[in-house]
């Protein structure tokens, strides 16, 4: 068996019960859809026998099933003639990438370890492979002082270097990482601030994943870009740019293929999700911080009377006007043709600001009802969110659009 035939290494592999660690397959082709959002498979001990645990993730809840070596065999085989659009197998000693085209040819990565193998462990809450693992040798954590230069992480530095995988686990997962049909991935980090996810995003991109990346920060705070650029010198990155400028008023020379905005205070997550959405931008990452737009419009609206309990504790009511802002800005990407979802981040104990807004371009028109729980919120708490006066035309379009399609 050759690297020639990235399919049948991917099953040997899954089937590897000396070396394998855990699968994933996920992301659909173009024009496809696959049963599932996600499915991953991972060896568990079961009453002391050895099974692989497949668990579909079909866009709301898991469904698990265990299987012995007489059954695995046949799944795996199901799982690869779905058109998924990634798959990756963590071995203890290397990572096997599948990347699917657009015509369905397999493309196939090798990520050999350079530090420790991974351990295998078949408890059922085990800890998931780290894509940095502890130990490895990353020149930019080095560099951004989150590890001593043999790559052990530095004691005050266990949160950050949590953060880290936690994100790129969450850029991994969309299954839409992928080089583009011409010329380098454009990647924008609107209000990059100090960077740390900036420059751990192009480190997966290019060295982890192989994939040519011209890298933008964008932040108003000049002395930190300066900074950083010294850092992106001293790694030898000569993809990674930063750039001063409000993300009201950045212009990109090319459209971004993925845009990250986290932690953009108020306003400026959706002026970031607006030039996302202007861009037809193929992945969105976005960790909103502080909301006050609409938390202003709450107070001056009516109270809806079921909520008059909630709404006069200032906490309960700043809290609310959160969890509203991010479901408007999660349906409002909706909305826009985006397949979104809204996710813990980090855990709550590290930082009460834990959720992300993860989209995925799916080029999918609005249905009615859509657009009818848009209506129905706005209406019912008197707001009207700032990313639609945003993107203006744009979403008024759509929403008509959708308006004659359901009248025809």
């Amino acid at each position: 068996m050759t690297d020639n035939d990235p399919q049948a290494l991917l099953r040997a592999a899954i089937l590897d019960e000396a070396r394998f660690v855990e699968a994933v397959f996920q992301g659909a082709r173009p024009g496809a859809a696959p049963p599932w959002v996600r499915v991953s498979v991972r060896p568990v001990l079961v009453k002391g026998a050895r099974r692989l645990q497949f668990a579909y993730f079909d866009g709301t809840q898991d469904r698990r099933r265990n299987l012995d070596d007489s059954q695995a065999g046949a799944q795996v085989d199901e799982l690869l003639a779905l058109p998924f659009r990634s798959a990756v197998a963590h071995m203890t000693g290397e990572t096997l990438r599948i990347q699917f085209s657009k015509k369905g040819r397999p493309i196939l990565h090798r990520e050999r370890r350079e530090t420790a193998p991974i351990p295998l462990e078949l408890a059922h809450d085990r800890a998931k492979p780290l894509i940095l693992p502890d130990g490895a040798t990353a020149p930019f954590l080095a560099a951004l002082g989150v590890t001593t230069a043999d790559g052990r992480v530095r004691a005050d530095q266990q949160r950050k270097f949590r953060q880290i995988n936690e994100f790129l686990r969450l850029i991994e997962e969309t299954g839409e990482i992928a080089p583009p049909a011409a010329g380098p991935l454009r990647v924008v980090d609107l209000g990059c601030g100090s960077a740390a996810l900036t420059f751990a995003t192009y480190h997966y991109l290019t060295a982890v994943r192989g994939i040519a990346t011209q890298m933008t920060g964008v932040d108003t705070k000049a002395h930190l870009l300066d900074r950083h650029r010294q850092t992106a010198t001293q790694l030898g990155w000569e993809g990674l740019t930063f750039e001063a400028a409000r993300i009201i008023d950045y212009r990109a020379e090319m459209p971004a293929d993925i845009v990250l905005a986290l932690h953009a205070c108020d306003t400026a997550t959706d002026e970031a999700l607006a030039r996302a959405v202007g861009w037809n931008s193929r992945l969105i990452f976005s960790a909103p911080c502080c909301h006050h737009h609409l938390q202003a419009q709450l107070s001056a609206a009516p109270t809806p009377e079921p909520f008059r309990p909630v709404l006069r504790h200032g906490i309960l009511r700043e809290r609310l006007g959160d969890t509203l802002t991010d479901a408007f800005r999660a349906l409002i990407l909706r909305l826009m043709g985006y397949r979104a979802e809204v996710l813990e981040f980090v855990p709550v104990e590290h930082t009460p600001k834990n959720l992300m807004i993860r989209a995925v371009n799916s080029h999918a028109a609005p249905t009615p009802a859509l657009i009818a729980e848009y209506r129905a919120m706005k209406a019912y708490w008197g707001v009207t969110p700032y990313l639609e006066t945003l993107l203006g035309e744009a979403l008024t379009a759509v929403l008509g659009r959708a308006e004659q399609s359901a009248d025809a």
